[in-house]
């Protein structure tokens, strides 16, 4: 029997707690805490005449409770938020693939179409996560992490129509 992963889907109601932080940390790890995070999609498909006539897609932002973990000796309140703008980092990321399916002209072969806009999506939200830990030094500076939270705030904002 398969045991379905738990997640947690990105909401402006949801803020994460330490308590949501269950996975265990890898013996030696030289870091405090880990978000895992993803995005997930699907769609339906209405054809008639072999054309595409409509279609119904769906994108969310998960937050894995179970992959996620933080040592508790080391952790604090500014490491919390550092963690918490990476499952923000994610919702971005999934109403720009939202904006980007509504901005597509899809084929019968939407499929492919839509992998292609996963794997893109994808590409650039691992770019930024990357930066946003080198920026802020995984939260060490006060400073970036701040102009951050900001930057994503206003990023968030200019999307909001596709949350």
């Amino acid at each position: 029997m398969v045991q379905e992963e738990r997640a947690y889907i990105w909401s402006d109601d949801l803020q994460l707690t330490w308590e949501d932080f269950n996975g265990k940390p890898s013996p030696g790890t030289t870091v405090v805490a880990v978000t895992a995070s993803g995005i997930s999609f699907g769609f339906s498909t209405k054809m008639s005449e072999n054309k595409l006539v409509d279609y119904d897609a769906f994108v969310d932002a998960h937050f894995y409770p179970d992959k996620s973990w933080y040592i508790k000796e080391h952790a604090n309140a500014i490491i919390l938020d550092h963690e918490r703008l990476h499952f923000d980092i994610t919702e971005l990321h999934a109403r720009k693939f939202r904006k980007r399916i509504a901005q597509t002209k899809f084929t019968l072969k939407i499929s492919d179409q839509m992998e292609r806009i996963h794997t893109a999506i994808n590409d650039e939200l691992k770019q930024m996560q990357q930066q946003y830990d080198l920026d802020s030094n995984h939260s060490q500076n006060v400073a970036k992490q701040k102009e951050w939270q900001q930057r994503i705030k206003l990023e968030l904002e200019k999307v909001a129509y596709y949350k």
